[in-house]
This record gives structure tokens, sequence and C-alpha cells, in this order.
């Protein structure tokens, strides 16, 4: 039997869990303030996974534990970002890509120190999912658009992601990108979402206009490929766009089902 051990359950890492136990596997879920306390936890978990962030620059999970997790012989796991990567000029990117370059240090010196303890480590664009995104700041009125032209950007929904961990359960060692099939501007992605919601397009904005964490998002573009996580895994994203992803959110939250919006109320990120 399964018996997971995950630091950090938060929107994703909770999901990971309540997957588990829907598989009658038994969950050990440690948050930040229990993070030192963990070491009987990890002497009877069979699978540990981290989706805890560096904080002030370290992993706050290997400071504490990285020796024991170096000889436990278990099986590892660590959500981390494709942020790794930094800015590709909106080309594609795979796991044999360099990691360092951008605006993510601390978060990929983490990424290699999980590898280098025989983790699978997980690289995740944007996460989107019930609650969370575009079709929610839609509804509270917090969505906009940026003026970037070219930007090209990533996604997973959130089940998406659940599903390749566990695909991983069974898979060997290293990094791999869990993605959706189709990069696509932001721009493009909240029109989509105006569109399903019968909202006007949301204001469009000079990247100047942004917080400081909002430009340096649109300072990067890039498209992950997620061709290593299909043939290694055999994962197959659910929702292979956000296309999928937004009209399975919106119907849920909605009694009658949702079409396709036009394909100009798609297309214009003006």
């Amino acid at each position: 039997m399964i018996r997971l051990l995950i630091f950090g359950p938060g929107y994703t890492g909770s999901r990971i869990a309540d997957a588990v136990e829907d598989r009658h596997g038994s969950v050990i879920r440690i948050g930040r303030s229990r993070l030192d306390a963990a070491d009987a936890e990890i002497a009877t978990a069979t699978h540990i996974v981290s989706s805890v962030p560096p904080d002030g620059g370290s992993d706050p999970v290997l400071l504490r534990y990285a020796s024991a997790l170096a000889n436990t012989g278990k099986w590892l796991g660590y959500l981390s970002s494709t942020g790794v990567y930094g800015d590709t000029g909106g080309a594609w990117v795979d796991e044999s890509a360099p990691v360092g370059g951008g605006r993510r240090g601390a978060r990929a010196e983490t990424d290699r120190a999980w590898l280098a303890l025989g983790a699978r480590v997980f690289r995740l664009p944007g996460i989107y999912g019930p609650g969370r995104s575009p079709l929610d700041r839609i509804a509270d009125g917090r969505a906009y658009r940026v003026d970037a032209p070219g930007q090209m950007f990533s996604r997973i929904h959130v089940e998406d992601i659940v599903s390749g961990v566990l695909a991983a359960f069974d898979a060997p060692p290293g990094a791999y990108n869990l993605a959706d099939d189709l990069p696509a501007p932001q721009d493009e992605v909240i029109a989509y979402a105006a569109a399903l919601a019968g909202a006007p397009l949301p204001p469009l904005l000079r990247p100047d206009q942004l917080s400081a964490p909002a430009r340096a998002f649109y300072d990067e573009s890039r498209r992950v490929a997620n061709g290593k996580a299909k043939r290694v895994l055999g994962w197959q994203p659910r929702f292979p766009t956000y296309r999928e992803g937004l009209r399975a959110l919106s119907a849920s939250t909605s009694p009658a089902s949702v079409s396709a919006p036009p394909s100009a109320a798609v297309t214009d990120q003006r």
C-alpha cells in the first residue's frame, strides 16, 4: 500500500493527496508549521512529495531533511516550475535545456538538488483549476490583458498534474515537464475566458502599469514541450489545451453546458 508523505499540501499538493486516498493509500500531510518534526513520517512513508517552494533562497525541506532523504531509498517527488528555464524568446524548451538563467535562481538550485537526490522533478507552468483560473478573475473583476506582442506561455490543469504525478510512481527519476499541448499568449486565454463567461474583454494594460512580479512574468516567453512525460510516463493530459480546461470549469459552475465561443473572440488579443 502506498503511504504518501506530502510536504506543503497546498492547492496542487492537496489534490495529489486526495487522489492517493481515493486509491486506498494513506497520506501524511506536513504543513510549514510542522517541517521540523517529520523524521518519523519519513521513516514510515513509501512515497514522499514536496510542493514547498524555496524560502529566502533555500529549500526548507532540504535544509532539514536532505541527508535523511538521500539515504531513505523511498520514492521522491518535487513540484518545481518551468520558470527554471528562463526566457527562450518563445522557443520550445524540453528537459534537456539548461536551467538557472531566469528570474527563479533559487527554484533552479532547488530543482537541481532534488534531482541529485534521485527525485522525479515535475516542472510545472501556470497552474489553473477550480477556484483558480481566468474565469475566476473575470468573475471578480481582477482580470486584465497586457500589451505584450509575441509573449507565449504554457499552462496545465491541476487535474493533469495529479495524473502525471501518479503515473510517475512507476517511472524512473528525472525531470518531467507537465504542460498542456498548446502554449498560447496569456491575452488569448483571457479573451477566451471572457467569451465563455459572456463578459466584455478586460482592460488592456501596458507592461509599465503592472507590478514588478507581473512585469517579470511578461518579460519571459517560452513554449514547454511535454513529449518526455508522454513517452516515459504514458501520460496524456485530460485537458490538452486551455479551451477544454476552461470549458470544463465553466460547465461545472453553470447549470447549462457551455459551447465554444466564436473564433473571433478567441483570436482578438487587442
